[in-house]
């Protein structure tokens, strides 16, 4: 789907965190059913900015809806999600040094456009390779051609796409994979594993670091 169509004018809300002169920014979408400001959404913008990148969070039109009515919404269509990416790529002054990615849905969006707007490098946390439960409704037929470097941090135990299945995926080799220890699809670990969820997303921060500096 083409991007060059932007979805609105109006100034988008960024929420930012970090050094506004750092060289590379992370432009970082919510999952379907969280906001911007999650509990997983501000631990993983202070990590990010803690290991040196600038995090500019932002919400889909029906989130933001949401935030002014405080009605639930299911999430828009591709159709607006997508040129919405382009119009976020846009406010923040263009590609080039720009990570555009999310958690789950937000992530799999970014990778749906990350190649046409041409942004630097995509990160996806927790990418829901399927729904749970349908191993057969795959969605990952487009990561296969994918050309911008990626990095997909996911939770050892997430039901959208367990270690076993993704080793039998089509995926390009632009693509690294950081496995969450014992996470789910938000990387909370089991307490008998003895780690934190804390602990996972301070570690996944750690590897989108280093990610990022190898794309400078």
């Amino acid at each position: 789907m083409s991007c060059d169509q932007t979805l609105t004018e109006t100034p988008i809300p960024f929420l930012f965190d970090g050094d506004e002169k750092a060289g590379l920014t992370i432009a970082l979408a919510h999952g379907a059913g969280a906001p911007m400001d999650s509990p997983f959404m501000n631990e993983m913008a202070g990590a990010l900015a803690a290991g040196g990148l600038r995090v500019a969070r932002f919400e889909f039109p029906y989130m933001a809806k949401r935030r002014v009515d405080g009605k639930k919404r299911g999430p828009d269509r591709a159709a607006v999600l997508l040129p919405f990416l382009g119009e976020v790529v846009r406010q923040l002054g263009g590609p080039e040094n720009l990570i555009l990615g999310g958690k789950s849905m937000g992530g799999r969006m970014a990778s749906m456009v990350a190649d046409d707007l041409g942004v630097a490098g995509l990160v996806c946390l927790g990418y829901p390779f399927h729904p749970p439960g349908k191993p057969e409704n795959l969605r990952t037929e487009h990561l296969a051609s994918l050309v911008t470097p990626a990095l997909i941090c996911h939770g050892t135990r997430d039901p959208f796409g367990k270690p076993d299945e993704i080793a039998g995926y089509n995926l390009s080799k632009t693509i690294g994979l950081h496995w969450v220890e014992d996470g789910e699809h938000d990387f909370k670990p089991r307490k008998s594993s003895g780690r934190t969820q804390n602990q996972n997303i301070i570690e996944a921060a750690g590897a989108i670091s280093d990610f990022a500096r190898k794309l400078t």
